[in-house]
């Protein structure tokens, strides 16, 4: 027999934030192995954070994303909170599910319009896409519009767009006042039905065959659709509290990535982090109109082909849009803007959902509240194992295709995930090898 090696490379992916690559090795049509491989450098978050006040946790971890900083700050705040057993107010509350809003928003946003599109209209990137065809310039220009209308809910509430400072330890530096929200209201309106209308338009797209069996993990909260808060759940029956999560999830370092994978400790299994698996775990938990929308488009769970991930994320965008009108219109800025704080020693935990999926804190502090450990798990460590599943398990559909469509499909599935290496690190050189 002669052995043949193919290799397909790219030296880096693009649309995904980060630097990363893929080797595939197949003999005889088979997939041996799939590597995605992270080589961004280590940016060590979790040392630099001990020692400082867990005052300052907010402003650090913001730094570690610039699309998602709200999501660190919200994990942050809630596990150094629970150590000092402080339980928010119900308009600390309600501004902190609000600023979430305007983060799903920007986030979603971002990626289906400008990174993922593409893929589904055999564009290279969003700029050629709108240069391509008018209806597709106006649908880029429409995605940026209602980008920048959940920027808006950020900077509102945050202080700032991108590294919000308003966010602190016990609440926040300032209430914003009743007029600031509502003058939101015309803007956030126009955008949540441009919402609507960007839903029929993926459903005229193209999407791969998919569907796998998938450990799904989220959030699920006795009454909402989750952001800050709630239990961990998972379609394989996990039901636990968040202070848990090291006892079903454990980190493991592999040779050929410089992040972290976070494997399932019963089995040692993948599982998936997302909105999909949000989506499948709390269906119900969403208003009708949502679930209608969802019919709609024939996304009514289950829904268990990540290619379809894209219209997931434009439903959560609707209901994020349809979730903050409802808190401005409820909003009345009552009690202090923060409540007092009295470091204690102690351990938390915390998980909130980031757009791209869950991500856990937990920190330990001494009696004067500094920083003694500190443990952050992003959504793309945990969903990077499930990733090369994906592709072990798809591979052997578009690997005899010609090299450029090759490699096209294999980034097209690793972007599904929306990965965010720089998160993950604290991509695509694609080399395919058969033997």
């Amino acid at each position: 027999m002669t052995a043949t090696t193919r290799t397909i490379q790219v030296d880096a992916l693009a649309r995904v934030e980060g630097e990363g690559a893929l080797t595939l090795r197949l003999r005889d049509g088979i997939v041996e192995a799939a590597e995605l491989r992270i080589y961004e450098p280590p940016r060590f978050y979790e040392a630099f954070l001990r020692g400082r006040d867990a005052a300052e946790t907010p402003d650090i971890t913001a730094r570690i994303c610039g699309i998602c900083p709200v999501a660190y700050q919200m994990s942050a705040v809630h596990a150094v909170e629970r150590i000092y057993g402080l339980t928010m107010t119900p308009t600390l509350r309600v501004l902190r599910r609000l600023i979430y809003c305007g983060e799903w928003i920007e986030s979603h946003v971002l990626h289906v319009f400008l990174l993922h599109a593409p893929d589904f209209v055999g564009q290279p990137g969003a700029l050629e896409m709108a240069r391509a065809r008018p209806e597709w310039a106006s649908l880029v220009k429409t995605g940026l519009r209602i980008k920048k209308a959940g920027n808006s809910i950020v900077r509102a509430v945050g202080g700032r767009e991108v590294h919000p400072i308003n966010v602190k330890v016990g609440g926040f530096y300032r209430l914003p006042r009743r007029t600031e929200l509502a003058a939101l209201v015309p803007e956030l309106t126009w955008a949540e039905q441009a919402v609507r209308d960007c839903l029929d338009w993926s459903t005229t797209l193209d999407y791969p065959e998919g569907d796998g069996a998938y450990d799904f993990v989220a959030l699920r909260h006795p009454d909402e659709y989750p952001m800050n808060e709630g239990r961990l759940v998972s379609t394989s029956g996990l039901d636990a509290d968040v202070t848990e999560f090291d006892q079903h999830f454990a980190e493991q370092q592999v040779p050929h990535s410089n992040a972290l994978q976070a494997r399932k400790r019963q089995d040692g299994g993948t599982y998936f982090v997302g909105p999909l698996a949000r989506w499948n775990l709390n269906h119900d938990r969403l208003p009708a109109a949502i679930q209608a929308a969802a019919r709609a488009v024939g996304l009514a769970p289950p829904v268990l082909n990540p290619f379809r991930s894209l219209g997931v994320r434009l439903l959560e965008v609707l209901y994020a849009f349809g979730e903050a009108l409802r808190l401005i219109a409820a909003y009345e800025p009552e009690g202090p803007a923060s409540l007092p704080v009295e470091p204690r020693a102690g351990t938390g935990h915390a998980a909130t959902e980031a757009p791209r999926g869950l991500l856990y804190h937990r920190y330990a502090t001494d009696a004067a509240g500094h920083i003694l450990d500190a443990v952050i798990v992003p959504p793309t460590s945990q969903n990077q194992a499930q990733i090369e599943d994906d592709l072990r398990r798809l591979a052997p559909t578009f690997v005899d295709l010609p090299e450029e469509q090759a490699t096209w499909r294999a980034e097209m599935l690793i972007r599904n995930y929306d990965p965010c290496i720089s998160c993950a690190t604290h991509f695509l050189r694609l080399k395919v090898e058969r033997s």
